[in-house]
C-alpha cells in the first residue's frame, strides 16, 4: 500500500514555546514527520497551503456533554457522532465524552454506547475516554445535576461499573463524602483519574483527597466552596486548595460566562499553562441557536435555556452547563485575559494531554506524535481541522 502523505505549508506554526513562521507540518500515515521551515519537497503528498494563518496542535476537550442538538447521554451512537462532528468544526480534535448523575443502567448503557460509536468516528473528534461526572456529589453543590440520583460512593456499583469496561479514563466526585477517599484509591488504583467535582470540602479535605489521587479539579469555581464560616472560624475551601496545592491540575470553563476577565486572568497568574486546561463542558446547545433545550438525555434531562451565550436553568438560579466550543476558549483566553497565543493553545493541548497521559501521543506539534492539527486565522477562526492525519472538516 502507498503511504498516507500530506504536507501544509505557508503556516506560522505553534509550537508549546515560540511560534515558527513560514513554516510547514509533514505528515504520513496519520503521524507527523517532521516541522520544516520554508516550502519542502515532500513528493507525492497531498498539500494544504495555511495561507498564512496558524497551525496548531489539535485542540483536545476533557470535559464535554454535547454539541449539535445531542447530548453523549442520548445513549444513541448518532449523538455521539454528531457531537464529534460538531465540535472538529471549532477544532477539537479529541474529547472525554461526559456523563451526568443518572441511574446506574442509564450510565451503563452510555458506556456500552461509547464503545460501539468510537469504532465508527472517523469524521469528527477522536474519543479518549470517558469522562463519569457524578453521581457521588455533594447535594449542597449540585448546580445542575439532578439532586434525584446524587448519592455518596458504593464500592458495589463503582466496582461493578468500572469492571463492566475499560473506556473510563476519568470520574468526578466530591472528596468530603463518606466512602470517597477509598474510591479516589480505587480509581487510581485502576489507571482511572479522580477529579473534585461539585463539592462543599475544605483545604484539609481536599489535601487528603489529593494525596489518595484527587490530582484534577472540574470546571474550577464552579459548583465547589471557596472561603466559609464553620461557628466563628474561617476554612479554606476548594478554590483556595486548588492554588495552594502546586502539583493539582485545574480546569476551566474558559467561555467568558462562567469565569470572567479577572478570574481567568488569576488563575493563569497562579496556577499557569501548565496547569490550567481549557474545557467546554458543553451541551447539546453548543452549536445551536438560543432558546429553549435540555440538560443531559431527552428522556429524563432537565429543562434549560440558552440565552447570553450560556445554558441557564428555566428559574435563573444557576447555569446549566456551557455552550462553548473550543475555539471560543482560546479567543477568550487571548483577548479576554490576555494570554499569549502559544500558552493559550497550550491550555487546550499540551496540558490536557499530560493531565490524561496521553503526552507521548498528543498535545504538540512534535515528530513522531499524531497528526492531529488546526489551521486558524488571527482570530481564531477554524479552517481546517485534521485528526490522525486525515481532514476532517474544511471552511467552505
Amino acid at each position: 500500500m502507498q503511504s498516507q502523505r500530506l504536507k501544509i505549508y505557508n503556516g506560522q506554526v505553534i509550537t508549546p514555546y515560540k511560534i515558527i513562521k513560514q513554516a510547514a507540518v509533514l505528515i504520513e500515515d496519520g503521524k507527523i514527520v517532521a516541522i520544516r521551515e520554508g516550502n519542502p519537497d515532500f513528493p507525492d503528498a497531498e498539500e494544504i497551503d495555511a495561507g498564512g494563518n496558524y497551525i496548531s496542535p489539535g485542540f483536545i476537550d476533557l470535559h464535554i456533554h454535547g454539541g449539535g442538538g445531542h447530548d453523549f447521554m442520548d445513549n444513541t451512537i448518532e449523538a455521539f457522532l454528531g457531537i464529534a462532528e460538531t465540535h472538529a468544526r471549532y477544532g477539537t480534535t479529541a474529547m472525554c465524552p461526559t456523563t451526568l448523575t443518572s441511574e446506574k443502567e442509564d450510565l451503563l448503557e452510555t458506556l456500552r454506547i461509547y464503545e460501539q460509536a468510537d469504532k465508527l468516528n472517523v469524521k469528527g473528534a477522536q474519543f479518549i475516554g470517558m469522562h463519569l461526572e457524578g453521581p457521588y456529589f455533594a447535594l449542597s453543590q449540585r448546580g445542575a445535576q439532578d439532586p434525584r440520583y446524587i448519592r455518596d460512593p458504593d464500592p458495589s456499583e463503582y466496582k461493578e461499573i468500572l469492571a463492566s469496561t475499560n473506556v473510563i479514563k476519568r470520574w468526578s466526585a466530591a472528596p468530603e463524602l463518606k466512602g470517597a477517599i477509598e474510591f479516589g484509591r480505587y480509581l487510581k488504583s485502576n489507571g482511572v483519574l479522580a477529579a473534585v467535582a461539585h463539592t462543599d470540602a475544605i483545604y484539609e479535605e481536599v489535601l487528603e483527597a489529593f494525596e489518595n489521587g484527587y490530582t484534577l479539579a472540574t470546571h474550577f469555581y464552579s459548583s465547589m466552596s471557596g472561603v466559609t464560616r464553620r461557628e466563628c472560624f474561617r476554612y479554606a475551601g476548594v478554590v483556595e486548595s486548588g492554588y495552594l496545592i502546586d502539583e493539582m491540575d485545574v480546569e476551566i470553563i474558559a467561555d467568558g460566562v462562567h469565569l470572567p476577565a479577572p478570574l481567568l486572568k488569576l488563575i493563569f497568574k497562579i496556577k499557569g499553562a501548565g496547569r490550567t486546561a481549557l474545557i467546554t463542558d458543553a451541551m447539546r446547545g453548543a452549536g445551536m441557536p438560543p432558546g429553549d433545550s435540555i440538560l443531559g438525555s431527552l428522556k429524563n434531562g432537565l429543562k434549560v435555556i440558552i440565552e447570553d451565550g450560556v445554558a441557564k436553568l428555566p428559574d435563573k438560579s444557576s447555569f446549566a452547563g456551557s455552550v462553548a466550543t473550543a475555539d471560543r476558549l482560546v479567543r477568550n483566553m487571548v483577548q479576554m485575559a490576555g494570554v499569549s497565543l502559544e500558552d493559550a493553545v497550550r491550555m487546550i493541548s499540551k496540558t490536557p494531554a499530560r493531565i490524561m497521559g496521553l503526552e507521548s501521543r498528543k498535545g504538540a506539534l512534535v515528530a513522531g506524535k499524531d497528526a492531529d492539527l488546526v489551521i486558524f486565522d488571527k482570530d481564531i477562526n477554524i479552517r481546517h481541522t485534521i485528526v490522525n492525519g486525515k481532514v476532517v472538516y474544511s471552511r467552505p
